[in-house]
């Protein structure tokens, strides 16, 4: 009784299978993840080349994050697409499931809860030093 604590995602998923759109209740919370880490969120949407989720900048970098909820979350047209322009210089993208960690190439596939490590370093704009040499005056 006290040991057992249900997933609410697999528990709900059996019941409702078939009147929930489980991919929006995803992208929800990972939205709600990834704005509660301070990252600025933003989407792309290309009529060439498709539409990802998310987009943040993390470390200075481009940072593609696709939301997968089905079983088929190694297709990903409008991932793909854009890895392999290289005008955008994508040097990785997230795509978040319910399976494995796994890579290929330029993709992580990560377990869905894993977003709450995806981090934002905040640099500092500048670095002020101050050197207190008092003591080697005296």
């Amino acid at each position: 009784m006290y040991g057992y604590t249900p997933n609410i995602f697999s528990t709900t998923r059996k019941r409702f299978s078939k009147d929930i759109n489980f991919g929006s209740i995803y992208e929800n919370a990972a939205a709600q993840e990834l704005k509660a880490h301070g990252f600025d969120l933003y989407y792309f949407n290309s009529k060439k080349q498709g539409k990802l989720d998310f987009i943040v900048e993390q470390n200075g970098n481009v940072l593609p994050i696709e939301i997968k909820s089905g079983k088929d979350y190694t297709k990903h047209a409008a991932l793909s697409n854009v890895m392999v322009n290289e005008d955008y210089h994508i040097k990785q993208a997230y795509v978040l499931h319910n399976g494995n960690v796994s890579t290929k190439e330029k993709i992580a596939y990560l377990s869905i809860y894993m977003l709450m490590f995806v981090q934002k370093v905040n640099e500092p704009n500048e670095m002020i030093y101050k050197i207190d040499l008092d003591a080697a005056l005296k």
